[in-house]
């Protein structure tokens, strides 16, 4: 969905979305429930499953750390090393679609915010996402989160937000 400002190849070496540090838990992928049952029957992978705003499942990753270092990372399932993300594009979980935008509730508004950490976006948007996200991103993710409500995240201070809708 992102690729007219960011290169898979960009992200395939990046991969600084795809492994979580204890604090940032919050930011693992949902993944709808149909996909997780999916995803389940055909490896060995471990989801908590919750039905607030609809029933999803976020990847168990707390038994993925080695040690006690609040720093340690915990790689997604799904990351190859050296080929990236091994999820189909029908699997993928909307959030890694769109990563680094997020869908907030700011208050009583919705809000299409950027994730100031991403490497290769940076930490405001370019005039290239803005145009991207006016020109319809924004609607597709506004629409997705109607019926999956779970993605809503709660917003961050310093999350810059390229859009607003009641």
């Amino acid at each position: 969905m992102l690729s007219k400002v960011l290169e898979k190849s960009t992200c395939a070496k990046c991969k600084f979305c795809c492994s979580f540090r204890r604090c940032s838990l919050w930011e693992t992928p949902l993944f709808p429930e149909n996909t997780v049952e999916k995803l389940e029957r055909h490896g060995s992978y471990q989801f908590d499953m919750n039905d607030d705003n609809g029933k999803y499942g976020r990847m168990h990753l707390q038994d993925s750390y080695n040690t006690d270092d609040e720093n340690e990372e915990a790689p997604c399932f799904f990351l190859d090393p050296d080929k990236g993300c091994t999820l189909s594009y029908e699997d993928k979980p909307f959030d890694c679609k769109i990563w680094p935008l997020r869908i907030m509730k700011k208050d009583d508004e919705y809000v299409i915010a950027l994730t100031p950490t991403c490497p290769s976006i940076g930490k405001e948007p370019s005039d290239e996402l803005q145009k991207l996200v006016d020109d319809g991103l924004g609607d597709v993710i506004y629409d997705y989160a109607k019926t999956h409500p779970f993605i809503i995240k709660d917003y961050k201070e310093g999350f810059p937000v390229l859009m607003v809708r009641k």
